[in-house]
Parts: structure tokens; sequence; C-alpha cells
């Protein structure tokens, strides 16, 4: 409702002047149909999240998905409040461009309030304050310590209520397992982890088994493979159940939206970037001999290749087995090819690339042909870059990491930055990476 008074306030303001702010805060019909419409739009929006438990603690641990799920249900119900401003005739009275920034405006509003909430309760949990579930911990003395070291769970709000460590013995099992729910049924824990290998079933089902007459959830601990796997989970179709270590990081709705979005803002980018790719090209060919395009086979989505366009900024035009990097003072580059790629301007022709749908915007960025096959020898988690389209910019070029790379630990940096957008992939993280793009001084470090 602050988003929805302010907006309509500033609305008249720029159009009316001080007499449109009088109009407002006296209760002007067109206002106050705006502002029955926003209030539906608020407590419809904020029903629907009690409904599905928006609102838990769990799901403030993490932003990952917020801003997909906000942008979704904020749209429907806006929809909802338009439908039923038609059905009962209050939008006839209402001002559309107030209620469009309203949509706008809240959208950013409700996401920076979840982004802050988030900060928050990581914090909280991270020094013990929230408690979201409380742990019981059975298994092997090293199992339970590395379950602990590695996972730290009170950082997300699990709390240890107790535990009880298992000797590795068939004659002792029966009476640890006893004690072990006995102590359970006592401290009444939320969950109860089972920390054993996952080839020990007999040891497993015993557990199970015991904790069965327990009143919590019985969870069986992380294997060391999970790691590799932020979404791994339980698929279950029919009968058949599976876990699901790896698979399309992008749901079709997500993969539609930002295919849109990549449409758009391509498409608008080009007419708006016309005379300064002319001009560049113009500048190229005075420069030195050759065309002003440069293009190379690169691998994209599923390791398919396709020839990536770049304004050429050098001497040669390398496209086999022997790509040589280019480094710190290249005698290779020209002196408009040292300009444009301090300032990334020799991506802009991979536009062409996004409208044709091998590239998109944002994405991990693509290598020649000969590093990529070199990199993915030497990183196991390599491959998973290919899993998304390359992108013009990304996570790991606006935090500087670009240019030569010369150590295996720039590589295996780039690709944590890359595997860490993959998976937390959303529209708000795409815009705000290209904004970094243009205005962070880190996106323009390290240009060779």
């Amino acid at each position: 409702m602050i988003a929805a008074l302010s907006m309509e306030a500033l609305y008249h303001f720029a159009v009316y002047g001080w007499d449109g702010l009088h109009w407002v805060f006296s209760g002007a019909q067109e206002s106050a149909s705006n502002l029955q419409l926003c209030l539906f739009a608020a407590a419809t929006f904020v029903l629907a999240n009690v409904m599905r438990k928006e609102y838990c603690f769990a799901n403030y641990l993490n932003l990952r998905g917020h801003g997909w799920r906000t942008f979704s249900l904020w749209s429907v119900v806006i929809l909802c409040a338009v439908s039923a401003g038609f059905l009962t005739r209050t939008s006839a009275d209402s001002s559309r461009a107030a209620f469009v920034l309203v949509y706008v405006v809240g959208f950013v509003a409700i996401y920076a309030e979840r982004a802050a909430m988030t900060h928050v309760v990581r914090l909280s949990a991270a020094h013990g304050g929230v408690s979201a579930r409380r742990l019981f911990l059975v298994g092997f003395e090293h199992d339970v310590e590395t379950f602990t070291r590695r996972y730290r769970p009170w950082k997300y709000g699990m709390h240890i209520v107790g535990g009880v460590i298992l000797r590795d013995s068939a004659e002792t099992l029966d009476d640890d397992l006893a004690l072990a729910a006995a102590s359970a049924r006592l401290l009444r824990p939320d969950d109860v982890f089972i920390l054993a290998p996952w080839s020990r079933t007999d040891v497993i089902d015993s557990c199970v088994t015991a904790f069965l007459r327990v009143p919590a959830r019985i969870q069986l601990g992380p294997e060391r493979v999970l790691d590799r796997f932020v979404d791994a989970h339980i698929d279950k179709v029919g009968a058949i159940s599976s876990l699901s270590l790896a698979g399309h990081p992008l749901n079709l709705a997500e993969i539609f939206a930002k295919r849109a979005f990549d449409i758009v803002a391509s498409s608008l980018a080009l007419v708006l970037l016309s005379p300064l790719l002319l001009g560049v090209a113009l500048l190229i060919k005075f420069d030195s001999s050759g065309p002003a395009l440069f293009l190379q086979r690169r691998y994209g989505f599923n390791r398919e290749t396709f020839r990536i366009v770049k304004f050429r900024t050098m001497t040669t035009m390398e496209d086999d087995r022997h790509v040589r990097q280019a480094t710190a003072h290249d005698a290779r580059i020209t002196r408009v090819g040292r300009f444009i790629r301090r300032y990334n301007i020799d991506e802009l022709p991979q536009l062409f690339n996004v409208l044709r749908g091998e590239m998109s915007l944002v994405g991990p960025r693509p290598h020649a042909l000969a590093h990529d096959q070199l990199f993915e020898r030497r990183i196991a988690l390599y491959a998973r870059r290919h899993n998304v389209k390359p992108g013009i910019t990304g996570w790991a070029q606006v935090n500087g990491l670009r240019g030569e790379i010369d150590t295996p630990e720039k590589i295996r940096e780039r690709v944590e930055h890359d595997l860490h957008y993959i998976d937390n992939w959303s529209i708000i993280l795409d815009l705000w990476i290209l904004l970094l793009t243009v205005f962070s001084p880190k996106a323009y470090r390290n240009a060779v």
C-alpha cells in the first residue's frame, strides 16, 4: 500500500504538480479506485504466499528462486486485480499509468525486501539466532564429524540437539540404536539424520527400523557425490523412485522467459547501437588490412558448435587446433583492437548470435575449441558450463575474471563463478550482471 500511495502521488505530481498531490490525498474517486485495486492485489499476494508456505524461515536461508517466484505470482496477482477492476467497473475510474508504476515498483520493492530478509535470516542463523530445524545425528564417528565439519548445519538455521555414535559392530548395533531412539524421543527433534555410507545397507535399514517409532522426519545423510550437484532430489514417477542428480538447470517457463528477454533486449540494443557498430567497423578497416568481423568456432549449448561473431582485434584469424591466447602486450593486437577490447566493444556483434539463438546475453563465456577441450580434461565440472547457452557477458566477467588464463587457479575460479550463475539463475541476476557489465570497474579489468 505504501508503494501504491507513493506511485499515485508521484504520477499525479509529475502530471499535475502540487494540485495533483492535493487531489490524491483529498480522496478523489480515481485515486480511491486505484488504491482499492492495489489493496486487493496486496491482500491476494500475501494470502497466496501464506497458502504455499512462502514465509517459513527455511525459504529465507537462500535468495535463489525468490526472483522468479515473486515475479510470476506478482504478475498473476496484478492480472487478477485488473480483472476484478473490470468486473466491478472500478478500473474505469483508476489511473492506468499509476497502476503500471505500482506493478513495476511493487515487484522491485518485494524483491528488495526479500533480499534484505534473507540477509538478516542468514546472519541470525549463522550466530544461532534462528532455529528452523532441530537435528538429531546418529551414525559412525567419522561420518558424524565429517558432516558437521563440512556442512556446518547451524549456518542454515539447523540446531543439533543431540546424537549417538554407533560402534561398527553387529553385536552392539541393536543396543546403540535402542539408546539413540530413547534419546531422540526425549529430545523431540524435527529430523533424525542417519550418517552412514550408503553402501552400509544393513546399518541404514536397522536405523530406519529403530527410528520409525520416533515422531520425527528420518533423513538419510548426504554422500560426498551429492556435493557436486546443487539440485539433487528424489524423483517419483508412479511407483518408480530415483535420485535425480542433475538435469536441465532451467524449467520450460524459465527458458521461455530468458529467451524472450534475450530477443527483446538484443533487438533493441542492435537498433540503438547500430551507429557505434558501423563506426567501429570502419575504424577497423582503416586501421589494418582484413575484414571488420572475425568468426571463430565455439562450443554452445549441449556442446554444439557455432561460429561466434566478434570485431576483429588482431592481425591474425586463428580458428584451428593451435589457437594461441591473447596475452598482455600481444603484438598481434591492433591499435583499434586494443581499445575496443579494453571496453568490451569487440563483443557487441555477438548480439546477432543472441538473436539467432546460439548465445544468450548472460551466461558462461565460450572459449576457443582447443582451449575448451584442454580445460574440460583438467577440471571435472567444466562440462556443466555447456548445460546453458554461452553469454556475451557473465558472472565471472563482472567479477574481474577475464583476460589471459595462464594458471590453473584462474580457470578454476572462472568455472566456480559460472556454476554459481547456473545454479542461481534468475531474470533479476541477468539484469544485475548486465548493469555491472556497463558500470562496474571490475568488468573492465584484466583486458588484453
